[in-house]
């Protein structure tokens, strides 16, 4: 029996959209910063905003692709396509703190004076407003949606807006002490710093890519439910549980008493499913009954180890 789940995918792409538009206007600001100050962390600022557009243009496509409802081919439907944007995301973030690395190393092994040092960071402190305000309204639709691919793309410019407040103390020590040194330095810190955003999304993509069991609190919910249907004289096992992006799945083994006849048992297993898909309408249930008293219903038993 299978209680599939009623909600459609919902199509998100207004919001990459957004990140992209918000990726195009940080490159410019940046890019005009550095032209007019000439420093290197400016510089590497820009080029992780260019990341960001790349990555969210990659997050539209996957977006689109897991709007789209299940079919024969993929009968379990394209939600689990927004790992691979995450994943995707997060290698393009080990990419530009590559690049910021080594436009660093080569600006400290060659030393250039700053200009207009005032005007440059009054435009990147507008760029990096512009990052705030798009994180902040990705971070609020991915956690909404349950969208991995819009919380990446946040988390992504966030990073983008914590570099961009390195560069900008950097830049500003460098005018007031005429330390030229701190400005391929500080773009060495952010790439560092970076470093550890893109391994948490390559993470995160391949946890999920690999079938990980729905978050801990959201299974603790689903057995609480199983344990008041067991005052009925039934037990289960064999609880598995996997997530698929914005999606998740929960398969189960509903042991019944031999008497029950088969409408008894799958009216109760319709209720059951019923009220997981209550408390968590992201989820689809798949259960199997099989009769208490069967040896062989228990042979399967240690599937309760996920």
């Amino acid at each position: 029996m299978a209680s599939m789940s009623d909600t459609k995918p919902t199509d998100l792409t207004r919001f990459a959209w957004l990140s992209i538009a918000a990726a195009i206007l940080t490159i410019s600001l940046k890019l005009a910063a550095y032209w007019l100050t000439g420093s290197v962390g400016l510089l590497s600022d820009a080029l992780e905003s260019l990341v960001n557009l790349v990555t969210a243009i990659a997050a539209l496509v996957a977006l689109r692709i897991a709007a789209k409802p299940a079919d024969e081919e993929f009968s379990f439907g394209y939600s689990k396509v927004e790992f691979f944007s995450s994943g995707f995301e997060g290698g393009m973030i080990l990419v530009a703190a590559g690049s910021i690395a080594f436009t660093a190393v080569q600006r400290l092994l060659h030393p250039q004076p700053l200009e207009q040092v005032g005007l440059g960071l009054a435009i990147s402190v507008v760029a990096s407003l512009v990052n705030l305000v798009a994180s902040r309204v990705l971070s609020q639709a991915g956690q909404r949606h349950n969208s991995i691919t819009l919380q990446a793309d946040s988390r992504h410019l966030m990073t983008d807006v914590i570099t961009t407040a390195g560069v900008i103390v950097g830049v500003g020590l460098v005018s007031l002490t005429g330390w030229g040194f701190l400005d391929p330095v500080i773009a060495l810190l952010v790439a560092a710093n970076i470093l550890f955003t893109g391994w948490n999304l390559l993470r995160q993509a391949y946890h999920g890519l690999m079938d990980a069991s729905l978050p801990e609190a959201e299974v603790a919910q689903i057995r609480e439910i199983l344990t008041a249907y067991e005052t009925r004289g039934i037990k289960f096992h064999a609880l598995r549980t996997r997530s698929a992006g914005a999606r998740g799945f929960v398969s189960m083994h509903l042991l019944v008493p031999d008497e029950w006849s088969v409408q008894q048992s799958h009216q109760m297993a319709e209720q059951i499913e019923s009220a997981i898909r209550q408390k968590l309408p992201r989820v689809s249930v798949f259960t199997h009954v099989e009769p208490l008293s069967d040896p062989l219903s228990l042979q399967d038993s240690r599937l309760d180890e996920e």
